[in-house]
């Protein structure tokens, strides 16, 4: 029996960025930086994206530029002001 991992996004408009890096690799990460990957394909860099993203194509952008892949980044955090 094959485990299969449930895609790592909550929301079906979630971004993933999708190019390659300095070393010429292929690179799949969402904007916030939640999960990403190095690829050696582009066909791979994009089925990955779109696993993780629920099946939603039109949220991968593929960038013309290089892109290095950044774990370390944290998700925007939302600050909820309460009124005074």
């Amino acid at each position: 029996m094959k485990l299969v991992e449930p895609p790592s996004c909550s929301s079906p408009s979630t971004i993933v960025f999708v190019g390659r890096n300095r070393r010429g690799q292929w690179v799949a990460q969402e904007q916030n930086g939640l999960y990403g990957g190095l690829f050696v394909s582009r066909a791979q860099a994009v089925k990955y994206a779109r696993f993780e993203n629920g099946q939603h194509p039109g949220t991968i952008i593929e960038l013309p530029r290089e892109i290095e892949l950044d774990m370390g980044k944290r998700p925007h955090t939302i600050v909820s002001q309460r009124a005074a």
